[in-house]
């Protein structure tokens, strides 16, 4: 499985439950997540998406952890099984929200 399978694959099924995933460049800024998911209720969650088993390199954990300490959600994803569990989880708080 390819990174770009996985990441074709999250674009489809955020827009099957009402979202959008933008892809994110960011000039000047090397290593900031794949892709902005925009859901329902203005959720935003950065993904970085990997391929199986490969993990974040160095430049692109310094990247997630600033965005985290701003106080956002960010994920990284290395599979579709990954990708249904996201979504199962964003439609499960979509569920709580209301």
């Amino acid at each position: 499985m390819r990174e770009k399978d996985i990441e074709s694959y999250l674009r489809e099924q955020v827009k099957r439950h009402g979202g959008i995933a933008y892809k994110f460049e960011s000039p000047g800024n090397i290593g900031v997540p794949d892709r902005i998911v925009i859901l329902p209720r203005g959720r935003i969650i950065f993904v970085e998406l990997k391929a199986p088993g490969q993990k974040p390199r160095p430049t692109q954990v310094r990247q997630m952890q600033r965005l985290g300490f701003l106080g956002c959600d960010v994920r990284v994803i290395d599979s579709k099984e990954k990708v249904d569990d996201f979504i199962d989880e964003v439609k499960l708080n979509e569920v709580h929200a209301t």
